[in-house]
Parts: C-alpha cells; structure tokens; sequence
C-alpha cells in the first residue's frame, strides 16, 4: 500500500472512481469509462471481496468463473506468504520475521479484504518495536479507513498516532498526520479545523498517497474561505507563495479566492457556480455541499453588508449580477436563519444591518455572571448563618 512520492495511492484512485460510478450527476458515457477501469482495477489486483460486494450492489456483473479464478489466486497467494512467515520465525531474525508479516498485511489491503487486513496489521504491530515503524502501520489503517470511509476507525488510528507520537516520531510523519487529520475534520464538516491542518502542512507536504499537491491546495483554500478572517486569509491564503504557484491550475480556485477578497462579487458568483460541479463530485466534500454552499453564502453576504448601515436590495442584486427577486429571497432565508444581522424594509426596498454591538454584548454577559455570582454568595451566607 505504500506510494512513491507523487503518487496517489491506488486504493484511493479506485475509491474516488467508484464514487463517481455511483454519483447520479456523472454522464452515463462517462460512468461506461469509469466502470471498465474499475473491473480493471479489481480483476488486476484479485480483489475477490471486494468485486462481490460491487456484483451484489449491481455496480459490475457477477462472473462467477472470474471470481473462483481470483479465489484460487488468493488462497495460492496467502499459501506462499504463511510459508514465508514460518520460514522467517524458523531459520531468520527479528526484522524478517516483522516483514513477512507485513507482506501479508499489504497483500490483503490490495485484495480488498478490510477484516483480515486490520488483524494482520496488528499482528504486524506486535513484531514491531520502532516508533516510525508503528507509524506506517497507522497509516496503513488511516488509508483503509479513507477508502472505506469508516471514521470510527480513522479517529481511532489518529488517536493511537498521537500517543506513539509521545514516544518519539519524526517530523516528517507528524506533518503527514495533520495532512490525515485534516482530511479527516474536513469529511467530518469541522472545516475550521482542518484549515488549520491544512495550512500548517503547505510547506511541508509530502502525502501525496492520499492526494495530489493541486487537491490538496483546493481544500485549503476551500476550508480556509469559510472560517478565516479578512486579515488572516490575506496572509495565509491569497499571498501564500505556496497556493500561489499552484491555485491557476485548478479553475474558478483563483477567481473565487481574490474575487471574495478584493469584494468583485459579481465575479465571485461566476466563479462560485463554476466551483459548484468540483465540491459535487469530491469524494470527501459531496456530502457537505449544501452546508458548504450557504457558509460561503453567509461569508460573502456578510462581507458585502458590513460596509452598510442601509444599503438598496438594487443596488446588492446589481453588485452580485442577480435579480433583485432572487437576493429578496436569499437573504430572507439567511435573516430567518440567524446567519446575517440585518432586517428588510420591504416598502422602502432597504436593507438595514443591525450587527451585534461587541463591547454592549460583553457588558451584557458581564452583568449576568455577576448575579449569578451574588446569588450564589447569597445562598452561601444562608447556609453559613444555619
């Protein structure tokens, strides 16, 4: 299951594929393409669990003759591995013995057979004495869990790497777990998180198993648009060297970024809705895409009106390149909702922004900790007086 450098891992190639196979918005020519190279895929590797899991969900036609062959491959296969393991534990050392093993691990990840894949890793880790070693072996478990999108299992695995990572660990495999970690809080919907990871990571990422650097800095510019600050998103995103070098490459990423940022809304809406069939068909993000869609909408809409104390719904729906109907709306679901402090004088055509007084509010908590805090003194001197 290991990458080269720069590589995605096949596994993950092969997920992302069988998600687009199964998404009702891809093209049924396209979904043609996609279904003969995952069959491809599964007849190449043996993956014999996994190719009856897709012929029972009618995903790819059962060959009953294909599956037996594969079956005989598997069993020859795991045959020649336990001969190795007794071979190793008889006549070689420590570190032979840990390595077969871990071949037979690696074997059942190919085959797609998650069960005996997780035993054998423990297994592996038993044999296992080096703190990088025990590392991998998480990250073995971490891209069993993406591939299966079984999060119990990738909080549990990043958990266990924080404790080994108490032990010891080198720099390079803990700035691969925030990569992890971020990609986990992402699918997750803790956004504000996994920008945080993700930023940390731009300088130093090298999990390319999990993704390409161009997916890897749509994210973060994704995540981080919905939960940083003007002056942090101008430090950390839109004059970042790192996204610089890489953000023309993925379209709409740029627009959408420095449209927001320099307040060209009607920009950012071109490119927001070309945007849109990206995050739909993203693995991790598609099921966040409604969320997603309003926080941004929330974020822009925010923005525009922090410039106003009143302001025309004309003159909104002009800076936005929308029906002045259409923002009516928008904005009357955002308002109900209590994601814009504002209010709409429909007679008038106004909006007016009521944005929460900081130090009135803070006065306002001030006060109320401070009768709880003498009732709580009156009910002690009662207790005392008895």
């Amino acid at each position: 299951m290991d990458s080269q450098e720069g590589t995605q891992q096949p596994h993950l190639v092969l997920a992302n594929k069988l998600f687009l196979l199964r998404h009702p918005h891809v093209q049924d020519i396209e979904k043609v393409r996609l279904k003969d190279e995952v069959f491809s895929a599964v007849k190449s590797d043996d993956m014999a669990p996994l190719y009856e899991t897709l012929a029972t969900d009618s995903v790819l036609e059962r060959d009953q003759r294909l599956l037996d062959s594969m079956r005989a491959k598997i069993d020859e296969e795991i045959k020649k591995l336990d001969e190795k393991i007794a071979d190793a534990e008889l006549n070689l050392g420590e570190t032979e013995v840990r390595e077969a093993h871990l071949a037979k691990a690696l074997y059942f990840i190919q085959i797609g057979d998650k069960e005996k894949a997780l035993e054998q890793l423990k297994v592996t880790e038993s044999k296992t004495v080096a703190v990088g070693q025990k590392m991998d072996l998480v990250f073995h478990t971490l891209q069993l869990g993406f591939f299966y999108m079984d999060f119990d299992l990738i909080s549990k695995s990043i958990d266990k790497a924080k404790s080994l990572f108490e032990e010891g660990g080198d720099w390079e495999r803990k700035n691969r777990l925030k990569v992890y970690e971020g990609l986990y809080c992402m699918s997750t919907r803790n956004f504000k998180k996994a920008a945080s990871l993700f930023l940390d990571s731009i300088s130093t990422f090298t999990t390319y198993e999990l993704f390409p650097y161009d997916t890897f800095i749509f994210y973060t510019v994704l995540t981080s648009i919905i939960t940083l600050d003007r002056v942090s998103l101008k430090q950390k995103v839109v004059d970042a060297p790192e996204i610089l070098t890489i953000i023309e490459k993925i379209p709409y990423l740029s627009e959408f970024l420095n449209s927001l940022y320099e307040c060209q809304y009607k920009s950012f809406f071109v490119a927001f809705a070309g945007l849109t069939e990206q995050i739909k068909l993203d693995r991790y993000l598609h099921p966040h895409f409604r969320y997603y869609m309003r926080e941004v909408r929330t974020v822009v809409y925010s923005q525009f009106l922090e410039s106003y104390k009143s302001v025309t719904i004309e003159a909104m729906a002009k800076a936005f390149g929308v029906t002045v109907e259409f923002i009516d709306l928008e904005l009357s679901r955002f308002i109900a909702a209590g994601k814009l402090h504002c209010k709409i004088d429909k007679v008038a055509g106004v909006l007016e922004t009521n944005r929460p007084d900081a130090k009135n509010a803070l006065y306002q908590a001030t006060i109320k900790q401070g009768d709880f805090l003498l009732n709580r003194i009156q009910k002690l001197s009662r207790v005392i007086d008895l």
